[in-house]
């Protein structure tokens, strides 16, 4: 969000009528690596449960990214961890996402 939008935010209007703002996040989707069934954990680490399976080739949402366990997959190493759902979470060493780095917001 821009400091101008940020400080325009509960300005009113001309003829005394409130102003308000929408905020739109869209939601990028990115398949996982060819070859893989991934497993999808409670938690940024293998040591969390596994909640379910991915099929090679899915394709799936990141909310937002959080760092946990170094994973070596077909992108390389990484510590970061997608969230694709509530309390779900896949290593990005197996998301094809085009980046190093993040890609979505860091979850809260």
């Amino acid at each position: 969000m821009s400091t101008e939008f940020t400080d325009r935010i509960g300005e009113r209007a001309a003829g005394g009528a409130a102003a308000t703002a929408s905020v739109t996040t869209s939601v990028r989707y990115y398949s996982v690596a060819p070859g893989y069934h991934l497993n999808v954990r409670s938690g940024p680490s293998t040591s969390y449960s596994i909640v379910r399976t991915l099929a090679e080739g899915a394709k799936i949402p990141i909310y937002c990214q959080r760092p946990g366990e170094a994973i070596a997959g077909p992108y390389g190493t990484s510590n970061i961890w997608d969230s694709i759902d509530n309390g779900e979470y896949v290593s990005d060493a197996y998301i094809l996402t085009g980046s190093d780095g993040y890609v979505a917001a860091h979850c809260s």
